[in-house]
């Protein structure tokens, strides 16, 4: 009942959101609008009232793949040899993503934050993380955030078995089916390290893999202006950001996203999720 509970929740905070952009080719990832903007539309003429860079964000993520072609698995989820890295590029739209949580410390601000200015984000969360926050996660659930596979104990896939990539990432979608109320449709992988097993793993299981476009490396701990200043740089069209909410202290990503995120709503940027869509 507690699941059904959760899951109806959720549907509702996202019954009747328009996708932003149409997905053109299979595969390709689609927005689904999280609410309305928090902040108003850019003034007549398209113009900003503060514009930031629009310049493509670089692809920092250079994961190992080697498995050609996109075969679908039995339930259809494709499989893929490189991770999804953009949203499309129609619309002022990003996505925000925050790993390694959820963390009791942190995560309830950065929650907080985004429910002051009515945004949505993507949090790729890690099982024995989430096994003992698990409130947390229903939160997500009631307030319209995706919940997304991060495996169970962050370790780097590429040197696990077969069985053990399994494990790991199984472990971690049964928590969150348990306190979410559905199971995960998103993986990222640890250090952002994919392989073919990883690829065939995730589409058996339902899921699709998501990388980014903008690397805050907050875990390095450069300073609060250091992260704002990559995200408003690097802010574009269709870009994925990377932060993290847990794995040590992100106090300085806590007080970033506060700096940047109503920057970015002034500019017009439109804080969504992604939906997956295969035609």
């Amino acid at each position: 009942m507690k699941k059904d509970q959760l899951l109806t929740r959720r549907r509702a905070l996202l019954a009747g959101a328009a996708a932003v952009a149409a997905a053109g080719t299979a595969g390709v990832v689609e927005l689904a609008a999280g609410g309305k903007p928090a902040r108003s539309a850019p003034p007549a003429g398209g113009s900003p009232a503060h514009p930031l860079p629009q310049k493509p964000s670089a692809y920092r993520l250079r994961p190992l793949t080697g498995y050609g072609g996109a075969p679908r698995a039995p339930h259809g989820t494709p499989v893929r040899h490189k991770p999804l890295m953009e949203v499309p590029a129609r619309g002022r739209t990003m996505v925000l993503t925050f790993d390694d949580g959820p963390d009791p410390r942190y995560t309830p601000h950065i929650l907080d934050t985004l429910r002051e200015y009515d945004v949505r984000a993507t949090f790729f969360v890690c099982g024995e993380q989430a096994e003992w926050n698990t409130k947390l996660l229903a939160r997500m659930a009631d307030e319209g955030h995706v919940v997304g596979n991060h495996t169970w104990s962050h370790p780097l896939l590429t040197r696990l078995s077969r069985s053990r990539i399994r494990s790991e990432i199984e472990r971690t979608s049964d928590v969150i089916e348990d306190a979410y109320g559905e199971p995960p449709q998103w993986f990222r992988a640890p250090y952002g390290v994919w392989n073919r097993a990883t690829f065939q793993i995730c589409a058996d299981l339902g899921m699709d893999s998501l990388a980014w476009t903008i690397d805050t490396e907050d875990w390095t701990r450069p300073g609060t202006g250091t992260i704002v200043h990559r995200v408003e740089h690097g802010a574009a069209p269709g870009v994925v950001v990377l932060s993290h909410d847990a794995g040590g202290n992100r106090s300085q990503s806590v007080q970033a996203l506060r700096s940047y995120l109503p920057h970015l709503l002034d500019s017009g940027y439109q804080l969504t999720v992604p939906r997956r869509q295969y035609v």
